[in-house]
């Protein structure tokens, strides 16, 4: 069976459904989605949305806390790298 079919296949399911398997088809849905690549680490390793997001409210937690460090100043430290 080939993805149009399977795809009407699933809608007719999904047209009949009751609230319980539409909850849990969205849960399907929704953890297929958090394991999603959708980016890659400087080393090339792929980075899943969910991981993305942690690390993302990560570095909102930093700027929150202003632990950064200006362009400047980045640029001085990495001369002594």
């Amino acid at each position: 069976m080939g993805a149009l079919e399977l795809r009407d296949s699933v809608l007719e399911y999904i047209n009949a459904a009751d609230e319980r398997l539409l909850k849990v088809v969205k849960a399907v849905i929704e953890s297929y989605q958090e394991e999603e690549i959708v980016a890659f680490s400087v080393d090339g390793k792929p980075i899943t949305r969910a991981v993305y997001k942690e690390e993302l409210a990560t570095a909102k937690l930093d700027i929150k806390k202003d632990n950064v460090i200006s362009q400047e100043d980045l640029e001085i430290e990495s001369e002594n790298w």
